[in-house]
């Protein structure tokens, strides 16, 4: 039996791809330990891990989930809060795992202080990536503008002070790059199909392409109309952006309010339901739904494009309306777009709302698209195959 070490960062779509992973592995007899924060209890547990808080011993820095949500979006910021958990949680994991002594540690890319102790230590390590693979390739869908690239040149002074703090605590962090991005040496399971995955032939063999997580469906959606149209934009939302959300749910509430389609809005928790306003027959407002039930009926799913609800979108087959609200997920619908899948959201009025779900559903070929990336999905080893590569590394 192998003892492995999980880390993550409290983020839903870091940690649900991971959980699968971690079933198998307990299925199969082995020792699982979960590193997170105590929001994510219920679910590590439920698969199968023994969870450990992270809160307690990140008491200064505390990673929340709105932390989170922010890392990816603003390069120094990301770096900061990453350097400041890394050595916050410095000694305490360093002297865990000196402890334990784990056959091997899995990190989500963004954990870098379980790659980080890894390094540090020796122990055979597996990055685990929830978003697309990224090298000098792949990064070509992650169009940057002008402003943007000024921003990160202005910023890399904060970035190098940074890296030369974790260089001072002792790990062997050389630039921004080895926090961003894995080196063809570093074994990585990345949580899509090659056909997905942009450039996927420029990787290594130690990069496993096992495809998404999916979870089954747990409770059952009717389809009461012949077009059911789906839209959600995610779970975390900050209170500056509670106002933009609503203009656009009203403004959806008009597109769809004399159509024939069955809608169902996948609000969130943060904006009360009530404060949309009226909601016409054909229509239901939920703060939150089973995701994959829908998608099962789903003809178009309105998307933020964060990259597990894209690949559950894509996983049964339904096109995709994008409407991206970071960069990283901007990549996601660049790479839905390359493959022919889905459409871009460029207005938000309830016309051009309207408009581009009209368009798909009459787009054939991107229906077919969607499909031949459902296909592609399928066809991958999933989380037997994560466990395989896992497992293939650990100490004998």
């Amino acid at each position: 039996m192998s003892k492995i070490v999980f880390f993550c960062i409290p983020a839903h779509g870091h940690t649900n791809p991971t959980l699968g992973v971690v079933n198998e592995l307990a299925a199969r007899g082995h020792e699982v330990i979960y590193y997170s924060y105590n929001s994510f209890r219920e679910k590590i547990e439920a698969a199968g891990a023994r969870f450990v808080s992270c809160d307690e011993f990140d008491a200064e820095c505390r990673l929340s989930p709105e932390d989170a949500a922010k890392v990816g979006s603003d390069l120094a910021l990301s770096v900061r809060l990453l350097t400041d958990t890394t050595l916050a949680l410095d000694a305490t994991v360093c002297a865990e795992m000196e402890r334990l002594k784990p056959d091997c540690i899995v990190a989500d890319s963004m954990a870098v202080w379980g790659k980080a102790v890894a390094c540090k230590l020796g122990i055979p390590f597996v990055s685990s990536t929830t978003t697309f693979a990224f090298n000098r390739y792949s990064a070509k869908i992650m169009k940057q503008s002008a402003g943007k690239l000024l921003s990160m040149l202005i910023s890399m002074p904060k970035i190098n002070r940074d890296i030369e703090r974790l260089q001072a605590g002792g790990y062997p962090i050389k630039s921004v790059l080895d926090l961003i991005q894995n080196d063809d040496l570093t074994h990585t399971i990345v949580y899509t199909s090659p056909e997905f995955q942009p450039a996927s032939e420029t990787f290594s063999d130690r990069y496993a392409f096992v495809g998404p997580s999916i979870r089954p469906a747990t409770q059952e959606i009717k389809k009461v109309r012949d077009k059911l149209v789906y839209i959600s934009l995610g779970t975390v939302v900050t209170a500056a952006q509670n106002k933009k959300l609503l203009r656009f749910y009203q403004n959806c509430i008009k597109a769809f309010e004399n159509s024939p389609y069955q809608v169902i809005f996948s609000a969130g928790s943060a904006l009360p339901v009530s404060e949309i306003g009226e909601i016409p027959s054909n229509i239901s407002v939920h703060a939150s739904v089973d995701q994959i039930a829908v998608l099962e009926k789903a003809d178009v799913f309105l998307s933020h494009c964060g990259m597990n609800s894209a690949s559950e979108s894509l996983y049964h087959g339904v096109p995709l309306v994008m409407y991206p609200q970071t960069d990283e997920q901007g990549g996601v619908a660049a790479r839905i777009s390359q493959v022919g899948a889905g459409i871009l959201l460029t207005k938000t009025t309830p016309q051009a709302i309207r408009t581009a779900v009209d368009e798909l559903l009459a787009n054939s070929t991107c229906r077919a698209a969607a499909q031949v990336i459902a296909e592609s999905f399928k066809r991958c080893t999933g989380a037997k195959g994560a466990a395989d590569k896992i497992l293939s590394l650990c100490k004998e």
